[in-house]
């Protein structure tokens, strides 16, 4: 089991998220408010802290929703869960892992500081069959 360490939006794509403490995963849509949010199958975004400190430990000065992702996690190793992969984060919200990693079309900021990012390699995209509220600190488990 791990945890939430950050819940991140933003109001544009291709910018970083702002961790806002705390939101609303909708089905059919994602994380209330966010640029990414949609009926597809990169509802919801997460990538692992652990991930991040990866990144810290080259020298950048990074942190939650840096990378763009909605669900900053703690505890799990995201980019090993299998697609199809059913997880539960908080009381009552349930997401399917679709997808591990992503190509990156254009390299961003982190990639032309660091030669590397690993959200195109470790981060992983869920859909969501059941929705609630998710805050700094819930858990985050795999269900199956």
């Amino acid at each position: 089991m791990g945890k939430i360490v950050a819940v991140c939006t933003s109001e544009r794509k291709g910018m970083r998220k702002k961790n806002v403490g705390e939101g609303i995963l909708k089905v059919g849509f994602g994380l209330e408010g966010d640029a990414h949010g949609g009926d597809w199958h990169r509802m919801v975004s997460l990538l692992a802290m652990e991930s991040i400190k990866s990144m810290q430990d080259k020298g950048l000065k990074v942190g939650p929703g840096d990378f763009a992702e909605n669900l900053t996690t703690e505890g799990i190793e995201l980019f090993t869960l299998p697609i199809g992969t059913k997880i539960k984060i908080g009381d009552t919200s349930i997401g399917e892992v679709t997808q591990i990693g992503k190509e990156c079309h254009t390299k961003c900021a982190i990639y032309h500081q660091a030669g590397d990012c690993v959200m195109p390699k470790e981060g992983i995209f869920i859909r969501l069959l059941e929705g609630g509220v998710v805050r700094v600190g819930d858990s985050i488990e795999v269900i199956n």
